[in-house]
């Protein structure tokens, strides 16, 4: 499953290969909740799971924003 959604984001140049990267963010395949519109994948099956990626350790090594967005009540002043 993860396997043919990556081949599907290459070939959409969504996504591109590179050769060494320190920032690996793991993948899991997760049931879609209910509620949600599921389409069909081009079987005509409907589609029930989706692909995560965990970025959390990324997002911790990221430098904070050193030019943080105001409060709306600072901009409406």
């Amino acid at each position: 499953m993860v396997k043919k959604e990556v081949t599907k984001l290459l070939t959409v140049r969504i996504i591109y290969p590179i050769s060494d990267n320190q920032w690996v963010s793991p993948v899991q395949v997760v049931p879609k909740k209910s509620r949600l519109t599921v389409m069909k994948n081009q079987h005509k099956e409907l589609n029930s799971w989706q692909v995560c990626i965990d970025y959390r350790r990324l997002n911790q090594a990221i430098r904070k924003d050193h030019f943080p967005l105001p409060f709306i009540d600072q901009v409406l002043e």
